[in-house]
């Protein structure tokens, strides 16, 4: 279990973030979004047997909660997916829950500026 570091760029008025080498039990270093108005965030790689990733979201940095989608969903996947993110929080990170020793996840995450 480790926490991977995230990669931030500033890309088209928004910041892309990219978590890499996600391996079951880790998570991703918090990415602190209080200037983003819109959010996507895109789940690929390789998800093993029983692979899972969810986005979690805090206002404390201590208390984390799966954020959703547009319709109520916990942002879980199983498989590569992308996501519009419904909540607005103060930190946001990637956690793979499951997995076997092939599990190697990439969370992108896309948030555009408040205008």
């Amino acid at each position: 279990m480790a926490t991977r570091t995230a990669a931030n760029t500033d890309v088209d008025n928004g910041r892309l973030v990219v978590w890499s080498g996600l391996l079951n039990g880790d998570d991703g270093s918090p990415f602190s979004g209080y200037d983003w108005a819109d959010a996507s965030v895109a789940f690929t790689g390789t998800f093993g047997t029983g692979g899972s990733i969810t986005l979690q979201g805090s206002n404390d940095g201590t208390n984390w909660f799966a954020l959703t989608d547009p319709q109520g969903n916990a942002i879980t996947k199983t498989a590569a997916g992308l996501e519009q993110i419904s909540e607005r929080t103060r930190f946001i990170r990637p956690i793979v829950t499951a997995g076997d020793g092939t599990t190697s996840l990439v969370a992108t995450l896309w948030s555009g500026r408040s205008i």
